[in-house]
């Protein structure tokens, strides 16, 4: 499932992840040319991934690149990520299983596993330049259940907050995850950025109480705004990043 966002800045020179990155109006950064971060879930039929965890290791998997070395300074990905950061944002989940898996982990990237999930994320492509072994793989079909209800956030660890009034398939929902987790990485100084990678990435993806979802989004937190192209109205707020070093002070 695709997500378009409108960014800041780059992930070399974050910006105010608050100032309003993720516009759903059109800006000059849709007259630049468009580039997409893949993410591709590992779903085979006798075991697919609990929801919850393929959201959390999604998101993971897109702060795993954006600090990857590989993506900064003069890293063979940093072009690429430059260049996808000076447009709209664009995540676009696939699935596959079996072979298709193994071919997209053959070709560059990063697995990220999780508990039950394994989410392969690769350096951004043109818009219309996928690579084949990613272009034939599907959209839909990423509608994953948690057996179980997931349990209550630590209060030290991060916690992208989903909002409870919008219905998302997993996939979008894994895009909308790893953009909350895109605008805490760029919010955060330099020191909680290295201390949050250095742990492995720690973070919860829950659906808020609705009873929060308001205090949430008036917080300052950072806050994910959907541009509208698929599944749900433009402007929709999807995710609060809510990480204990953006409440400090």
């Amino acid at each position: 499932m695709s997500s378009d966002q409108t960014p800041a800045a780059s992930a070399e020179s974050p910006r105010d992840g608050q100032a309003g990155p993720f516009r759903s109006e059109r800006t000059a950064r849709d007259e630049a040319p468009q580039f997409v971060l893949p993410l591709v879930v590992r779903i085979e039929r006798a075991a697919p991934p609990a929801r919850t965890d393929a959201l959390e290791t999604a998101a993971r998997a897109v702060l795993l690149i954006l600090g990857d070395a590989r993506s900064l300074g003069e890293g063979v990905w940093a072009q690429a990520m430059r260049d996808w950061q000076d447009a709209r944002i664009r995540k676009v989940v696939r699935r596959a299983r079996g072979a298709e898996w193994r071919r997209a982990e053959a070709l560059p990237g990063i697995t990220v596993t999780g508990k039950s999930a394994e989410v392969r994320v690769f350096p951004p492509v043109p818009l219309d330049g996928w690579p084949k072994d990613l272009a034939r793989l599907q959209v839909s079909g990423t509608d994953l259940e948690d057996q179980d209800p997931p349990l209550e956030p630590e209060p030290s660890t991060p916690v992208l907050w989903l909002n409870p009034d919008l219905e998302m398939s997993a996939g979008k929902a894994m895009a909308q995850a790893g953009h909350g987790a895109q605008l805490a990485w760029w919010a955060l100084p330099d020191e909680e950025r290295t201390a949050w990678r250095e742990a492995g990435f720690p973070l919860h993806v829950r659906t808020a109480p609705p009873s929060r979802w308001h205090e949430l989004t008036a917080s300052g937190l950072p806050l994910v705004r959907d541009a509208g192209f698929t599944e749900i109205a433009p402007g929709s707020c999807t995710v609060v990043a809510d990480h204990p070093a953006l409440r400090r002070g």
